[in-house]
């Protein structure tokens, strides 16, 4: 079950996505069925600018509220950024990878959540 520090974070990151006009954001709940995290928040970007300015934004409101990122992966490529905040982890691709990869396929027995619940 999603804890209240998960979806505290998970408001802020979704905030600093919406805030640079990330594409079609997407929260998969999967404490009920992986360790590594609570929830999976997924969002697109269409150039490679966007997509950096995005994790950048994540990053830096993340930090300020506490919670800096244990590791990101592919900044340099900016095909698909992985951000790991411990019990959340936030994954930004451009349209190709995201098709390739479709985490919310592989993750299906995840719960889809409404992104809208985390906006105030």
């Amino acid at each position: 079950m999603m804890n209240e520090k998960s979806k505290k974070m998970a408001e802020i990151a979704i905030a600093a996505l919406d805030e640079k006009k990330a594409m079609d954001i997407r929260v998969l709940d999967i404490s009920e069925v992986s360790v590594i995290a609570d929830l999976f928040i997924i969002a697109g970007g269409s150039n490679v600018s966007q997509i950096r300015a995005l994790c950048e934004n994540v990053q830096e409101k993340m930090g300020r509220a506490g919670f800096p990122d244990k590791h990101v992966e592919g900044y340099d490529t900016a095909g698909w950024i992985l951000m790991d905040f411990g019990d959340i982890i936030v994954h930004i691709f451009d349209t190709e990878n995201r098709a390739l990869y479709d985490l919310e396929r592989i993750w299906r027995d995840g719960k889809s959540v409404d992104a809208a619940e985390f906006m105030k």
